[in-house]
C-alpha cells in the first residue's frame, strides 16, 4: 500500500496481475520477439539488461511517431530493443547500434535475420564512446536510445545531443535504478544515473519527461531553439 502524499497523489501499485494485464494491452510480441526473449532469459542474471515487451513496443511507437530514418542505439545486448527500433523505421532507414560483446550480439544477429530487418541494422563492435564520437556531426539523427554503461551516460549525452535534429528524441533507460536514484548518498551506477538525471534537467537544449516504465525511462525532445 502506497501512502498518498496529498489528496491528488496518483500512483497505482503494480502487482504481477496488473502488470500482466498491462502487457496484454500492448501490441502482442511477434514469434521472433518471443523466441528472442526466451533466449535472452536463458542467459541467467544478465537477462535483466533486456528491455521488457511493453518498453520495446513503446520504442517502436516512438520511432514511428518521429518518422525515424536515422537511429543510434548505445547498448545492444541481445538486440531486443534494436529489433523494436528497426521495426519502427521508415523505409530505407538505419539503426546504428553499439556494443562490445560478440557473444550477445550473435544472438541478436540471428533474431534480426529471422525478423527480416537485418539490412536495416548497422552493428558496430567496440567502445561505444569511440563509436559515437566518430559519428558525423550533422544534426540529422531522428532518435537515440541510450542503454549502456551508466558512468558514461553524461558523456554519451553530450556527444549525441548535438547530433540530434531539432524535434528528435533522446531516450535514456534505467533512470530510476530500481527505485534507488533519489537517495542523496548513492554510489556506483546509482550515483552516476542521479548525476545524469540532473544533467538532463539542466540542459536548455531539450524538454524532457521521466516515466516509470520498467526501470525508468527519460524521453527528451531537442528544441528548435534553446529555451
Amino acid at each position: 500500500m502506497i501512502e498518498p502524499l496529498h489528496d491528488n497523489f496518483k500512483v497505482v501499485p503494480l502487482t504481477r496481475e496488473l502488470y500482466d494485464y498491462l502487457v496484454r494491452q500492448s501490441e502482442p510480441p511477434t514469434p521472433v520477439q518471443r523466441r528472442l526473449e526466451a533466449q535472452t532469459c536463458a542467459l541467467g542474471a544478465v537477462a535483466g539488461m533486456r528491455v521488457p515487451h511493453e518498453q520495446a513496443t513503446l520504442l517502436t511507437l516512438l520511432a514511428r511517431l518521429v518518422e525515424a530514418q536515422k537511429i543510434v542505439e548505445v547498448g545492444t545486448f541481445t538486440g531486443c530493443s534494436t529489433l523494436a527500433l528497426a521495426t519502427g523505421l521508415r523505409p530505407g532507414g538505419t539503426v546504428v547500434t553499439c556494443d562490445l560483446s560478440e557473444e550477445w550480439t550473435g544472438i541478436a544477429r540471428t533474431a534480426w535475420k529471422e525478423a527480416g530487418v537485418e539490412d536495416r541494422i548497422d552493428l558496430r563492435i567496440g567502445p561505444a564512446l569511440e563509436t559515437v564520437a566518430a559519428l558525423p556531426l550533422r544534426n540529422d539523427l531522428d532518435l537515440v536510445f541510450l542503454d549502456a554503461d551508466k558512468p558514461h551516460y553524461c558523456q554519451y549525452w553530450d556527444l549525441l545531443v548535438p547530433r540530434l535534429r531539432p524535434g528528435g528524441l533522446l531516450i535514456a533507460d534505467n533512470v530510476l535504478q530500481q527505485g534507488q536514484v533519489h537517495l542523496p548518498h548513492a554510489t556506483g551506477n546509482v550515483r552516476a544515473v542521479r548525476e545524469f538525471n540532473a544533467h538532463v534537467r539542466a540542459d536548455p537544449r531539450v524538454e524532457s519527461v521521466m516515466l516509470p516504465v520498467a526501470d525508468g525511462l527519460t524521453i527528451a525532445r531537442k528544441r528548435s531553439d534553446p529555451a
